[in-house]
């Protein structure tokens, strides 16, 4: 049964195009990932299939009851608790309980009192809310929404303190548990991955597994897509395409459709040139020598043409940020060590008697759940933090590249232009065609810093990190504000960097490619394993994880 009929949909902002002719279904039980280039349109498209956005041209035609929710891509720090935000989402219950509280204040009044039909009607008006507030489960829906929010590790005392207390993680998994508890037939999911630690995105495929409605996810979680959904739904210049099967199955059947469309139109191309070449000499020889028939012959090849069903010319190559990394010294062979190193702030320590050596050429991926500490490793291994026991080294060539997950070692109020030429003498123009080629325009390059959206700023740390030729780099969480092909550059451009890399990331299909040895933080220790992230994954799942000390 069709939940949601999208027909020749259109969206402008400033007058610029974002969504043209969309024409999607969605039916019951489906599983659809939407993808696309940032800026094409997604979390619009997510919007007007919610209701919360019109579209300027089209209609969109939603199953009579339908009940859609929609998690936001940010989740706002307010003054509500996540327990308020909890009942807030029943808006049915809500409903019903102000029409019983009504009924209650009605059979207090006298006038009723007094009249025993009046009083009659009342009651059983009270008596039909009651059994349809216990039919939607009202009576035990607070006690419910307690038990939801901790089996997403919101505690007691976390479902009192206001939202704008809780971490960025905690906020979207409120909103998620929000969401389910309106029981939807259409689950909207705005990048509901962003924040969530490992263990947490483990915990949200299964919710989504779970959950016997449809499901639409916008993600750059290409393994979340590939655990969670059967179909892809790809928005690419203002029209979308489905692709079935889940994002690998996808990007691989989209390669394969390409080449074929790029044997077809070359082959196309020259029966067209073929053919306008045999017009030319029709037309020619019409020219010579008055004849009818070379004519006929030129309009019957010009009809040839005009109904031939063209095929486009295929974007083979989306335009990427030009990212190629290089270390200008090669550097020794120990990159850097930490003895006995130990952190805490005031009484409470974060890391204790942390014991690694990172050789040149390692790729390293910490990992570990949100506040264990993996940030301040990071930051030890930078130099950026002292340890308040034990002792950091690095080599004496090894020269460290940092990206901060914040983007704090952007100045705010400085611009593109100033940062890229401060790191590289070069002249404007130059400096103008660098950051062009990290997909910024003239006006982006020019405007501070504080202006530019998470993406942005991300392909702008990745541009100055390029330029300062470092031989050891430390990312912390370099994909999250990337789209995937942004992030599949990084990867190709980390693959045949000459250098060290160390990285903190929650992208386990990042972490796939590039990590071949793993340091979990936990409980203060870290603790480091020798292979990828899926091997350390499966052994652990077992049990039988094999630590190098």
């Amino acid at each position: 049964m069709t939940l949601v009929n999208l027909h020749g949909i259109e969206k402008l902002y400033g007058g610029r195009p974002i969504l043209t002719g969309i024409d999607w279904t969605i039916e019951e039980g489906d599983r659809i990932g939407l993808v696309g280039p940032n800026g094409a349109g997604k979390s619009t498209l997510l919007k007007i299939v919610a209701g919360l956005e019109k579209p300027q041209a089209g209609r969109v035609v939603r199953r009579r009851g339908l009940r859609c929710a929609y998690l936001a891509q940010h989740i706002a720090g307010d003054e509500r608790t996540p327990l308020q935000v909890m009942l807030s989402a029943r808006g049915d219950l809500a409903e019903l309980e102000e029409q019983l509280a009504a009924c209650e204040a009605a059979l207090a009044l006298p006038e009723v009192m007094a009249d025993l039909k009046r009083m009659e009607r009342v009651l059983e008006r009270q008596e039909r809310l009651l059994a349809r507030f216990e039919e939607l489960g009202g009576p035990g829906f607070a006690g419910e929404a307690r038990t939801f929010l901790r089996s997403l590790g919101i505690d007691d005392e976390d479902m009192l303190r206001p939202l704008a207390e809780l971490s960025g993680g905690q906020r979207k998994l409120v909103g998620l548990a929000a969401c389910l508890a309106q029981r939807p037939d259409l689950l909207l999911l705005d990048e509901p991955e962003t924040h969530l630690d490992l263990p947490r995105r483990r915990q949200l495929e299964a919710l989504i597994r779970s959950f016997e409605g449809a499901v639409v996810i916008v993600s750059h979680d290409r393994y979340l897509l590939d655990e969670t959904v059967g179909e892809i739904v790809e928005l690419e210049r203002g029209g979308v395409k489905r692709w079935p099967g889940n994002y690998s199955a996808y990007a691989v059947a989209k390669e394969l459709a390409l080449r074929r469309q790029q044997e077809l139109y070359v082959s196309q191309q020259k029966e067209i040139a073929r053919l306008e070449e045999a017009i030319r000499r029709f037309k020619q020889w019409a020219h010579m020598v008055v004849n009818e028939r070379h004519i006929r012959q030129a309009r019957v090849k010009q009809r040839q043409i005009d109904r031939m069903e063209k095929v486009e010319r295929p974007v083979l190559e989306r335009r990427k940020m030009a990212l190629r990394l290089n270390s200008a010294v090669r550097g020794g062979q120990k990159v850097v060590e930490l003895r006995s190193a130990s952190v805490a702030f005031g009484a409470d320590p974060v890391l204790l008697d942390v014991h690694i050596t990172v050789w040149r050429g390692e790729r390293v991926g910490i990992v570990g759940a949100n506040g264990a500490g993996k940030s301040v490793l990071a930051k030890l291994i930078t130099g950026e933090l002292p340890p308040s026991e034990g002792e950091r080294w690095a080599g004496p060539a090894i020269k460290i590249g940092y990206f901060a997950q914040g983007h704090e070692t952007l100045p705010p109020d400085a611009t593109p232009l100033e940062l890229v030429r401060a790191a590289k003498p070069v002249y404007e123009n130059e400096a103008v065609a660098l950051l062009g080629r990290f997909l910024f325009s003239y006006q982006q390059a020019s405007q501070p810093v504080r202006a530019l959206s998470g993406g942005e700023r991300s392909r702008l740390q990745l541009l100055l990190l390029m330029l300062g030729g470092y031989n050891c780099l430390v990312l912390d969480e370099p994909t999250n504000h990337l789209d995937i092909d942004s992030a599949e550059v990084l990867e190709a451009a980390l693959e045949q960097f000459d250098g060290t890399v160390i990285v903190i990331s929650h992208d386990r299909y990042f972490l796939d490619r590039i990590a071949d040895r793993i340091v979990e933080v936990r409980h203060g220790e870290a603790i480091s394993f020798e292979g990828g992230y899926s091997e350390w994954v499966a052994q652990a799942s077992e049990g039988s994880v094999a630590y190098r000390a």
